[in-house]
């Protein structure tokens, strides 16, 4: 995939408003492979809704999002699978990890799926990001800043064209955004992937291409 595009999208529960100022939200405007994007939203102006959107979990919204000239409204349920697995890696604000689980064992879940990451490679993650003594610890053990981490390390444990960060540091202190920065600019460029972070406010540092208010 080498481009997300769209076309007057807007959220459903925003069509009644008179007004939107946005440069997402009913404009023309694609996510280009390689790139870096910032979106910059308050609470409420539907960051969350577009990354469901995106990654078809919900498809309560007006125009069209396509993945290169393919209408996403168009594919089925097995190529979605597919793109899941191959092409979107999405890190999502409330991380949607198995709480009963320890750390490692979300890891291996996902590996499991497609192996992509080496062991030593998740350990080496873990060590980077300060939690390798938390991999055998029950995730809602965790305090949510830790649990960031652990859903960061998981959403590199598969290919992708594109990862969207929907809020990745909004727990975490300044060292470990720094690192979390590092690592995020390391394995991106090993895949030529781009970047779609959205923010409320703190934002991970990278060397954006284009910042967009929601």
């Amino acid at each position: 995939m080498q481009k997300i595009h769209l076309q007057q999208t807007l959220p459903e529960v925003f069509a009644d408003l008179n007004s939107i100022r946005s440069d997402v939200w009913h404009k023309d405007l694609s996510f280009e492979k390689g790139k870096y994007y910032l979106i910059e939203a308050a609470s409420g102006t539907g960051k969350s809704s577009l990354c469901n959107f995106i990654y078809g979990y919900r498809n309560d919204y007006q125009g069209i999002i396509n993945f290169d000239e393919t209408n996403i409204r168009n594919l089925n349920i097995k190529e979605w699978t597919n793109i899941r697995r191959q092409s979107i890696s999405m890190l999502f604000q409330d991380l949607r990890l198995f709480k009963e689980l320890t750390a490692l064992d979300n890891i291996r879940i996902k590996n499991h799926l497609h192996p992509f990451k080496k062991k030593k490679e998740v350990i080496a993650l873990f060590e980077r990001l300060g939690i390798a003594d938390k991999q055998k610890t029950k995730v809602e053990k965790l305090s949510f800043g830790q649990q960031q981490r652990v859903a960061f390390i998981r959403a590199f444990c598969q290919p992708f064209d594109f990862i969207f960060l929907d809020e990745p540091i909004s727990h975490l202190d300044d060292d470990n955004s720094r690192i979390m920065s590092e690592i995020l600019i390391e394995e991106v460029n090993k895949q030529q992937a781009g970047v779609i972070v959205t923010s409320i406010g703190k934002h991970i540092e990278l060397p954006y291409h284009q910042i967009l208010k929601l």
